[in-house]
């Protein structure tokens, strides 16, 4: 990439030479007088593994409602592809959306379609490929997750772990450049939330995608992540490698990592919840 094909706002952010795929700027979030996010900074390039952690109330959802331009942010700027999307125009943004696919906590499955039209939804929506056409992309995709001849089945005829899965196989129904999780291990047990995981690594190592992931478990993140960072109250405490988060002497990070509770006069009145 030329010099002058990067935007102005990212030249001084390259790592060898190129840009962050997606980079968050100076993004300041506040719901009414809560101050929910306070001068956000990260990039993150092409081909990585990003996950970001932080306790219950740090901000993780709200920044990552951010990178996926479901929200605006009072001010700051979320860039993606050299795309502000915090102020393009709708059609630019639907653009963008494309070239990202989600996983979301729940599955958030259509229960009344089948496994097959849920993860062909996006095809039906964005694309004007035929029907049978369509219908070999989705069993191509569930293969890829594990589910092979499940098309035909509904979501509630799949265990959990299976409904993630499927989560996965719908978000990457468009080949996305960005795969974005958002706590891909809740609510399963040991053994099925390590099946989760190991899918993950095999994505970004087949099909060297950049992928985002929110989550708050310590093993998953310490596996999957090839760059780590950390929010506490609305700020990045620490970003790194696995490596660099595990030698940091930050005391909230440390806390984090060895899993100690917070003394009862470090809760604050003011401790955001809930985002």
């Amino acid at each position: 990439m030329s010099e002058t094909a990067i935007h102005p706002a990212l030249r001084n952010h390259l790592r060898d030479g190129q840009p962050p795929l997606i980079s968050v700027q100076d993004l300041f979030v506040q719901f009414g007088d809560r101050q929910v996010l306070q001068g956000v900074n990260l990039d993150i390039y092409g081909g990585e593994t990003m996950v970001i952690l932080g306790g219950s109330g740090s901000g993780k959802t709200t920044l990552l409602r951010n990178i996926m331009a479901l929200d605006r942010p009072n001010s700051g700027h979320v860039y993606i592809k050299g795309v502000d999307v915090t102020t393009c125009p709708a059609e630019e943004l639907s653009a963008i959306r494309r070239v990202m696919g989600v996983s979301f906590q729940s599955a958030a499955m259509f229960n009344s379609m089948t496994v097959g039209d849920n993860v062909a939804l996006p095809l039906r929506e964005h694309t004007k490929l035929a029907e049978p056409t369509i219908r070999l992309m989705t069993q191509m995709k569930l293969a890829q997750v594990g589910l092979s001849g499940v098309e035909d089945l509904l979501p509630s005829q799949l265990s959990g772990g299976m409904r993630k899965r499927a989560s996965v196989a719908r978000a990457l129904a468009m080949d996305p450049e960005v795969l974005i999780f958002d706590e891909p291990s809740a609510g399963l047990d040991p053994i099925i939330a390590a099946g989760i995981d190991e899918l993950i690594v095999h994505l970004q190592e087949a099909f060297k995608m950049t992928i985002v992931i929110v989550t708050h478990e310590m093993h998953s993140a310490f596996l999957i992540a090839d760059r780590m960072c950390m929010l506490h109250r609305g700020k990045i405490i620490a970003v790194g490698t696995k490596e660099e988060l595990q030698s940091s002497t930050n005391e909230r990070v440390r806390q984090f990592l060895e899993r100690r509770a917070d003394e009862p006069d470090d809760e604050s009145p003011n401790f955001v919840t809930g985002f």
